[in-house]
Formats: C-alpha cells, structure tokens, sequence
C-alpha cells in the first residue's frame, strides 16, 4: 500500500471511532463536518455541485444527514469506498493526500483532547517531511520574521527568509509536529518555537487556530 492508502485506513478508523458530534482541530466542524468534506473533495459531482451552491453550505447539509449515528456511519464508509477511478484524487497519489489524510486524522484525535503523538513509521515520515518543506513557504510567506524548521533529528529547512530588519524564528519538533504547526495547528502540537520573543508571537499567531 502507498502511504495515503495507510493514511486513508487511519482516518476512517479515527472517524469511525468517533462520535458524530465530536469537536475537531478544525474550527466550527465536528467530526460529521469533517467527514463531509473528505466526501465531497472526492466526488468530482458534489464538488462542482457544492462550489456552484456555496461549499460550506453544502459541506453542512451533507453533515446534517449524519447527525445521528447510522448517518454518521454511512458518511464514513462513503469516504472508506475509494473514490471513482475519472476522480482526480483517486490518481492523485502520496503528493495530494498523504498530508491532507495525516492532518484530518490528527483533527479528530486531537480535536477531544487526544495530544500524544503517533509514532509514525520512516518511509511516511520521509513523505510528509518533503510536502512540508515544499508547502510551508506558501503557507508563511506573509511573515516578517524568517522560519527555520528543526526536526528532533536535527534535519533542518529554512523555509522562509527574514525580511529586512526582522530576525529568524526556528521551529523545533518531530516532523508529524511540524505538520500540524505550519498548517495552522500549533496549538495541538508538540513544538518548541526559539527565537526573539515579538517575533515569536508574530510567528505563533499566524500558526494558532482558532
């Protein structure tokens, strides 16, 4: 199996685990919501149908049919039946839904409290590690301060230069940490931000949820 494959099984098994109503890293979803949308983004006519209608009110009509649990239920196995083959994300591979399945996982688990870090095996960590140097300098390209990302191996990326007159800010923490941090989760994760204490904050608000 490739990696999103594994991560897909995950995700399903943490949605299935869950209560409908259960909270989420993302803000105003429960884990209904959640599912919803791992639905819609895979189905290429609820897509189109839900960008035309408004996305979020279509990711909410489609949660409230699962607000009970045999509606939940059959949320979660219409996201664990693999999308159709003319979907765009059933060839999109590892380089789409590795860290997109990674994330929502964590959103569920942490969302009620869960914060202990799965071990994540080395060939997923080598993926997420290679999306995260590749995205984060979108994700921070707003910032003054410069970012540097350290994992607990001593691996690092700069990611983000300083603009003039401001310093670099470095984010220390296993890679699945850092994940989560630069996709705007750092509340949820384990990582340690070492740098000038303004530019510190600067960092850490564009990075906390709310």
């Amino acid at each position: 199996m490739t990696w999103h494959e594994t991560e897909r099984d995950w995700l399903c098994e943490t949605l299935r685990a869950a209560d409908p109503h259960d909270p989420t890293l993302c803000a105003g979803w429960e884990a209904r919501h959640l599912a919803a949308h791992l639905v819609i983004r895979e189905r290429p006519g609820l897509a189109a149908s839900a960008v035309r209608g408004g996305l979020a009110a279509a990711t909410e009509r489609l949660a409230d049919s699962a607000s009970d649990a045999p509606g939940y239920a059959d949320l979660v196995d219409r996201f664990a039946t693999r999308p159709p083959r003319w979907s765009p994300l059933a060839w999109a591979g590892d380089a789409v839904n590795a860290t997109e399945y990674f994330v929502h996982t964590e959103d569920v688990r942490r969302g009620t409290g869960d914060l202990t870090p799965r071990e994540l095996p080395e060939g997923l960590v080598d993926v997420l590690w290679s999306q995260l140097v590749r995205m984060a300098p979108l994700r921070l390209r707003r910032l003054g301060p410069g970012v540097v990302l350290v994992r607990d191996d001593d691996v690092r990326s700069a990611v983000h230069a300083p603009r003039q007159g401001h310093g670099t800010v470095v984010l220390r923490g296993d890679v699945g940490e850092l994940v989560l941090a630069v996709s705007g989760r750092l509340q949820a994760s384990h990582v340690r931000l070492d740098g000038a204490e303004d530019e510190v904050a600067t960092v850490r608000d564009l990075l906390t949820g709310p």
